[in-house]
């Protein structure tokens, strides 16, 4: 899936430190307008390129979702890299180098999408049916990084209901003039996430002639996925009961095991940098693996409740980066050729997006969520529950949620958007707390004069 020299960019215009106004920026490895968008094949390997960026290690290559895995309650990790230590301490600085890199890849991915969807109507040959899919393929991967983005550098709904700052919004195509934008409030960056969803879910096609393409490019189903995440995440539990549904109802029934939407990797064309990515942090040295994160011991509790549970049986033991045995994830297992799928929205998700947002907005007990919650746990063997009261609801769909997501990105923001500390003995890691979220990165800072004293708070 890699495309880059086709169609990359490389540095960002609210990054740029340049004497004049206008550039004339051809990024090394870039290709002309004219020669990219010059007919419908090499516009579609330009596409391709959106979703290699993605691949990589600080987007969907797992550093990420590992930093949320961490700071939540999904792994401990042990690893020896500095800077991922002081995340995980809630020490991080503006200088901190990943969060320096996931910002700008994240970005690339924003300018990629911004100029396929300026481009693609005006490509020669090109049919309505193929603008409409290239164009929704875009405004989903553009609406991935910046619910990501959000998602990290922003505090989460919850706070103040969204009046906080987030990122900036960069929605254009790159033009050669440096502009300097601010940061947008959070309730404007999920405006234009929903915005995006919403043309996708309008736009893009149910299913693709390949198997690989089905869960490796934007669908009409991943685009109402994403879209229900974005509504659980705003409290809007009506609104993600309806698109988790229509997600469903596009063929996604709980017995399947298939991706909505992954990152597709090979032993061939991966995110793996160095030594980084999914197998290797996920999985102990014995393994090919560095054992940086294993099983944390508030998820490791969770299992040992119902250990016949059949997730719990994914797993192996084995030395850690620590030295000390621990239990580890088998979801990564190949950590010689990296060719493990990044895994952005499973079936399951659409099914406990609906159960936790029918829980939350029922005056008491609601029967289909209970219905909902205990057909996920037959599924791993788990024998049904009998709930009580609306609030033992929604801690047990959150219980099924952390079990069934787990090491896939998606603990440290299921707490924080349910008003939950990250660690329950440091005032740094509660629920609100300034280090909760990335510091914006002092080089974005130093040059975009935009965003000059909009630093987040402890940094």
């Amino acid at each position: 899936m890699r495309f880059k020299n086709i169609f990359y960019v490389s540095v960002l215009s609210l990054a740029l430190a340049a004497c004049g106004n206008k550039l004339e920026l051809l990024p090394e490895q870039d290709l002309s307008d004219e020669i990219v968008f010059n007919n419908v094949g090499t516009t579609e390997s330009a596409l391709r390129g959106i979703y290699s960026t993605a691949q990589e290690l600080d987007f969907y290559g797992s550093l990420p979702q590992l930093i949320n895995d961490y700071m939540g309650n999904t792994v401990d990790f042990v690893g020896t890299f500095p800077t991922l230590q002081d995340l995980n301490n809630f020490s991080a600085v503006s200088i901190n180098s990943n969060v320096q890199t996931i910002w700008q890849v994240h970005y690339e991915v924003i300018l990629q999408a911004n100029r396929m969807i300026a481009k693609a109507p005006g490509v020669p040959g090109i049919t309505q049916e193929q603008i409409d899919q290239f164009t929704g393929e875009a405004k989903f991967m553009r609406a991935l990084a910046y619910f990501q983005l959000a998602n990290l550098f922003s505090q989460p709904f919850q706070v103040s209901n969204g009046s906080n700052l987030c990122v900036p919004l960069v929605l254009e195509e790159f033009s050669g003039e440096v502009t300097y934008p601010s940061r947008a409030t959070l309730n404007d960056v999920h405006a234009a996430i929903e915005s995006d969803l919403n043309d996708a879910t309008n736009l893009l096609p149910e299913g693709y002639s390949s198997p690989e393409d089905n869960i490796g490019r934007a669908t009409k189903g991943a685009a109402f996925g994403l879209l229900s995440r974005l509504h659980l995440y705003r409290d809007q539990n009506d609104l993600a009961t309806s698109a988790a549904q229509s997600a469903i109802d596009l063929g996604y029934p709980l017995t399947s095991s298939v991706d909505v939407f992954t990152i597709v990797n090979s032993a061939i064309d991966n995110g793996r940098t160095g030594s980084g990515g999914w197998a290797a942090y996920y999985n102990p040295a014995a393994l090919g693996g560095r054992g940086d994160a294993p099983f944390s011991a508030e998820l490791l509790a969770l299992f040992q409740q119902e250990p016949t549970d059949t997730r719990f049986a994914a797993k192996i033991t084995g030395v850690a980066a620590d030295g000390l045995s621990h239990f580890f994830t088998t979801k990564y297992p190949d950590a010689v050729t990296n060719s493990d799928n990044s895994p952005v929205l499973r079936t399951a998700e659409l099914y406990l997006n609906k159960a936790e947002a029918l829980a939350k907005a029922s005056s008491g007990i609601s029967d289909e969520a209970v219905t909902i919650l205990n057909a996920i746990r037959s599924k791993s063997s788990l024998a049904a529950k009998s709930v009580t009261s609306k609030n033992e609801l929604i801690d047990l769909i959150l219980v099924e949620r952390n079990k069934e997501l787990a090491f896939e990105g998606h603990s440290r923001m299921d707490l924080l958007r349910n008003r939950r500390n990250l660690r329950s003995n440091q005032a740094n890691a509660a629920f609100g707390a300034p280090k909760t979220i990335l510091p914006i990165p002092q080089r974005e800072i130093d040059n975009n004069s935009g965003l000059r004293g909009q630093q987040n708070e402890g940094y």
